[in-house]
């Protein structure tokens, strides 16, 4: 699959998950990745492959970032580090603002994006469909971390709980992200006995910022969101508290995780991993824009553990990892 940026921006998860593969069927040990890749160690994300002739070492290593907002914003907020990956690398890094979150996703699975901060939802299919290797997330100085999806209103909505939803719009983000999709969908269906366009009209917003803002603005009547998101545009001056009222606020998510693709060379991948963890926060640009939420530092974290939670979700909605 090439990466036409055009092309990118208008695929659907759906569309994604649908995706053929070129790539031989390998008789090795997978669990639910795809046929390309193998899991011998049983850790749940693809190997690095045994055979150096099947290993990359790209010249410039190309990096994105979640598109939970406008990726100008972000392209700033890791310019500091994106520095110091080059310099622990010796390699040229680029910013690639993607759009959406099967656009990442794909330029993952092509093999034009090398280093990336996937969202919480999107992980599961990154690790799955697109070879991605998770090893850290971002977390506060203590070593807490994570975020709660909130489901939002406007003051003087009509819309007090959950259940004043009935019959209303609730704005969702992408069918990729768990605070803005997946995991309301399944709260709403267990606890409340809630469906989208049964007991509420459902409409999707693209991102969380597109969902905060509705909100705020008064175009979309509800909204579920990552509330970390939400805390950075507050923190902007973006919106403002008393143009936001939060009627719903879940268990604590982990948030972003960081990885590799997995056939990147495993000297490589250790460059990269050490760059994550020796980057000095204090003073930089990533600080400055993540400190909103208190996060400073990376925490080294394992998918199969920390994601576990995020699986039951997909589970509860009938999610399939499969990439053809």
């Amino acid at each position: 699959m090439s990466l036409n940026i055009n092309h990118l921006l208008g695929v659907s998860a759906i569309a994604l998950m649908t995706m053929g593969t070129t790539a031989s069927a390998q008789d090795c040990p997978r669990g639910d990745l795809d046929e390309r890749y193998c899991d011998v160690d049983g850790d749940l994300i693809a190997d690095i492959p045994t055979d150096a002739a099947d290993q990359i070492d790209p010249d410039t290593l190309i990096f994105a970032y979640t598109p939970v907002e406008d990726p100008a914003v972000y392209k700033t907020a890791w310019a500091d580090f994106l520095e110091h990956l080059e310099a622990e690398t010796g390699k040229k890094v680029m910013f690639f603002p993607v759009q959406n979150n099967a656009a990442q996703i794909e330029a993952m699975r092509s093999g034009r994006l090398h280093i990336a901060g996937f969202n919480t939802g999107s992980n599961p299919l990154a690790v799955n469909c697109a070879g991605f290797r998770p090893f850290t997330i971002m977390a506060a100085t203590d070593g807490s971390f994570g975020y709660e999806m909130e489901i939002i209103t406007y003051p003087d909505s009509g819309i007090e709980t959950i259940e004043d939803i009935k019959g209303k719009q609730l704005a969702f983000t992408s069918p990729t992200s768990n605070s803005g999709f997946k995991a309301p969908s399944a709260i709403l269906k267990a606890d409340y006995g809630m469906e989208p366009d049964k007991d509420f009209e459902p409409v999707f917003s693209g991102k969380h910022d597109n969902s905060v803002l509705g909100v705020a603005n008064k175009d979309y009547q509800a909204a579920a969101v990552a509330n970390s998101v939400m805390g950075r545009m507050i923190e902007r001056d973006v919106v403002t508290t008393d143009q936001i009222k939060s009627i719903y606020k879940s268990q604590t998510f982990p948030t972003t995780g960081y990885g590799v693709v997995y056939n990147l060379k495993p000297e490589l991948q250790e460059k990269i991993k050490n760059a994550f963890f020796n980057f000095e926060w204090e003073g930089s640009s990533l600080k400055e824009e993540f400190e909103k939420n208190g996060e400073g530092q990376f925490l080294e974290m394992n998918y199969q553990e920390f994601w576990e939670v995020i699986r039951k979700i997909d589970a509860a909605n009938n999610v399939s990892y499969a990439c053809q």
